[in-house]
């Protein structure tokens, strides 16, 4: 039996960043940027960005600066780069979500708040910056090439709790976090929840652990609902 193979991404770099981008065989409706953890890369993402093409969404997923193909190192560029990513992305749709998981997470929130015009953010077990901070004198956060010089006192100006009550009522935020995280614990995304405006929701997770949502096809599933309910300006408070 023949089965037919996955939905193949145009390949681009922009401004030194490796991004891929994946269309719809129709007009897209939205376009969801994703934005991976510390370490990671966006081949990492690909199962997300093609359950999106069924939902007749374009999905680009990118290489963070450190990672993958992407020049540089990861720095105080982050935010700006991932608004050059949203750039991209709104060249093929009226509409705009960004979806990012751990460090990808606080990155979405603080670029959607900067960008001001996204329509939802879907935030996956976010990594504030004390705690990316900690990571990073401790060493534990690795995996990647940092501008260590200039990113810890970038880090020390960035305020999750801020960015993150910036974002309503023009953006609607979706958290994602499992109670068994042993790396960001699940009261990270509770207080950041207190803080957002509406349109918001918690979704909390039994057990998990800090990577187990991120491929869930259920979860991936219903973040693409709340972007659809989102850009229809459907989603309950």
């Amino acid at each position: 039996m023949k089965y037919p193979l996955p939905a193949r991404p145009e390949i681009g770099t922009h401004e030194g960043l490796a991004y891929a981008l994946f269309l719809p065989p129709v007009e897209p409706r939205a376009a969801v940027v994703i934005l991976h953890g510390a370490g990671s890369r966006k081949e990492s993402h690909f199962d997300f960005a093609r359950i999106a093409l069924s939902y007749d969404f374009a999905a680009l997923a990118f290489d963070a600066r450190g990672h993958g193909r992407s020049e540089g190192a990861f720095g105080p560029s982050a935010i700006a780069d991932v608004m050059g990513m949203c750039e991209i992305a709104r060249r093929h749709a009226p509409r705009l979500a960004l979806r990012g998981s751990s460090l990808g997470g606080a990155m979405a929130i603080h670029a959607a708040a900067t960008d001001g015009d996204v329509d939802a953010v879907i935030a996956i077990c976010p990594a504030p910056e004390d705690f990316l901070l900690r990571g990073l004198r401790s060493g534990r956060l690795e995996g990647f090439d940092a501008d260590r010089e200039a990113l810890e006192p970038w880090l020390e100006t960035l305020d999750l709790q801020a960015a993150t009550a910036a974002l309503g009522p023009r953006c609607a935020l979706l958290l994602l976090h499992a109670r068994g995280d042993e790396q960001v614990p699940y009261t990270v995304s509770e207080e950041l929840i207190e803080a957002a405006n509406e349109p918001k929701r918690l979704l909390l997770m039994p057990g998990g652990h800090h990577r187990s949502i991120q491929h869930d096809l259920e979860l991936q599933a219903e973040s693409l609902r709340f972007v659809e309910r989102a850009i229809a300006g459907r989603v309950p408070g």
